[in-house]
């Protein structure tokens, strides 16, 4: 499986932006995917996940009601809305498709990772 995540940049706080990420090499529509981040000198961590169908999702609580994850299986694709940006978002993305139809949170639930992209929020 390989997976190419694109749609990171520089912003200031308060503005918006959209992550892509394009699957190929499996059967994307069968598993949960879902985006992480890791800022300098911290762990990887749990942003948004969304179910096979669409119908579950799943945030972190320090983004939730301004980030928004989607999916679209025909295109194989998943993406992260992500509005009212602050500093403490600053991290590289990482997308990711599960081994399970259900959403979870550790990052050992996810067997394929994209090669991650940069967001930068300035104050």
């Amino acid at each position: 499986v390989q997976l190419q995540a694109s749609g990171g940049g520089s912003v200031q706080a308060g503005d918006s932006l959209r992550l892509s990420c394009a699957a190929s090499g499996r059967t994307f529509s069968l598993y949960a995917v879902g985006w992480f981040r890791q800022a300098p000198q911290n762990k990887r961590v749990f942003v948004a996940g969304i179910a096979p169908s669409g119908s579950t999702t799943r945030y972190a609580d320090s983004v939730k009601g301004r980030f928004t994850i989607s999916r679209d299986n025909a295109e194989n694709t998943m993406y992260l809305q992500m509005t009212s940006l602050k500093p403490e978002d600053t991290a590289v993305y990482y997308c990711a498709v599960s081994n399970y139809d259900d959403v979870f949170s550790g990052p050992r639930a996810y067997a394929y990772w994209g090669q991650g992209t940069l967001v930068t929020v300035s104050s």
